[in-house]
C-alpha cells in the first residue's frame, strides 16, 4: 500500500521529459501541404471593360470570389466539365447576336449550367423569371418550358442583354441588370447618381455579381495556375443527336420515344423543355425535338 502510495506521488510530482507547447508554437502536425493565398491578376475585363483593380475594395472583392472558386474545388471542377458541353452551344448564339462571349460566364455562375429553378422561380440554364421568359418570346405553359431549352433560352438572353447595353451604355451594368433586373439597375443609378457599377452601393447578391462572373472566367482561363488538372477525357462530351420537326399531335412521348428505340428519360434528358407525357401542336406551329445518336 505504502509502495504504490510512493509511485504515485513520483509519477505526479517528477520533472516530465516532455516539454508542453506553447499556445503560440505551431503544431506540425498534419501541414502536409501549405494553405496560401491567390494572386490577384494585374489586370482584369469583361466583356472589353477594364476592372479599377487600383480601387482597394475591388481588389478585395475579386480576392473572395477567386479564393471561392480556387479552394470550392467540386463546385470548379464542375463548371469546367459542364462547360465543355455547353459552350461551344452557348458561344455561337452570343456572337451571332453581338454579345461579347464573356456572357458565357454569366449563365455558368446563374446556374451552374443545368436545369435548376431558384427558390424565386427563376428557370433553367439563364434563369428567367416566367414574365421576363415571355416578355424575351419564349413560350411557358403546363406542355412546353423553353427556359429549359439551351437554345432558345440563349437567343432570349442575347435579346436581354443587347436592351439592357442600349439602356446602361455598358456590358457590365448590362450583367449587372440580369441579376437585379433593368428597373431595379435604374432605381440605383438614380438615387445614387452613378453610371458606373463599380461605383454604386447594392445588395449583397448584386456587389457580388460580376465578381463572381470574373473569378470563374480567370480561373476557367487558367486553371493550371489555381491547382487545377482536368484531362480531356474527363471532360463532358457534347451532344451528340439528330433532329425531327414535329408538325402534328404526339399523344403519348412515352410511345414516341419507344418508336425511336429510346427510353422516355433519354427522351427528356435530351429535350427537357418538354414538360408534360403528351406535346399538342397548334395550327402552323412546329417544333424541334433532338434524338440523340
Amino acid at each position: 500500500m505504502l509502495g504504490g502510495l510512493i509511485v504515485l506521488l513520483l509519477y505526479m510530482f517528477w520533472p516530465s521529459s516532455e516539454q508542453p507547447r506553447s499556445e503560440s508554437q505551431p503544431s506540425t502536425e498534419n501541414h502536409h501541404h501549405a494553405i496560401t493565398a491567390v494572386a490577384i491578376p494585374a489586370q482584369l475585363e469583361f466583356a472589353g471593360e477594364s476592372v479599377p483593380l487600383q480601387e482597394a475594395d475591388v481588389r478585395e472583392r475579386i480576392d473572395r470570389e477567386l479564393l471561392v472558386n480556387t479552394f470550392w474545388h467540386s463546385n470548379t471542377l464542375l463548371s469546367m466539365k459542364r462547360a465543355n458541353r455547353w459552350f461551344p452551344v452557348i458561344e455561337p448564339i452570343l456572337q451571332k447576336n453581338g454579345v461579347p462571349d464573356d456572357f458565357k460566364y454569366l449563365a455558368l455562375i446563374e446556374s451552374g449550367l443545368i436545369n435548376v429553378i431558384s427558390p424565386a422561380g427563376a428557370t433553367g440554364y439563364w434563369q428567367f423569371m416566367e414574365g421576363a421568359a415571355l416578355e424575351f418570346g419564349l413560350e411557358v405553359n403546363e406542355q412546353v418550358d423553353e427556359r429549359y431549352h439551351i437554345e432558345k433560352s440563349t437567343e432570349a438572353a442575347c435579346q436581354y442583354l443587347l436592351q439592357a447595353k442600349q439602356k446602361f451604355g455598358t456590358w457590365t451594368m448590362a450583367a449587372a441588370s440580369y441579376n437585379m433586373g433593368m428597373n431595379g439597375a435604374s432605381t440605383q443609378i438614380e438615387r445614387q447618381r452613378q453610371t458606373d457599377y463599380y461605383n454604386l452601393m447594392l445588395v449583397d447578391e448584386t456587389a457580388r455579381y460580376l465578381f463572381r462572373i470574373l473569378a470563374i472566367k480567370e480561373v476557367m482561363m487558367n486553371p493550371v495556375a489555381y491547382g487545377f488538372q482536368v484531362s480531356t477525357d474527363q471532360l463532358y462530351a457534347p451532344e451528340s443527336y439528330e433532329t425531327e420537326t414535329i408538325t402534328a399531335d404526339i399523344p403519348d412521348l412515352v410511345a414516341y420515344a419507344e418508336s425511336k428505340n429510346l427510353t422516355y428519360r433519354k427522351l427528356k434528358i435530351y429535350n427537357p423543355w418538354l414538360r408534360e407525357t403528351y406535346l399538342k401542336v397548334t395550327s402552323g406551329k412546329t417544333y424541334t425535338i433532338k434524338l440523340p445518336k
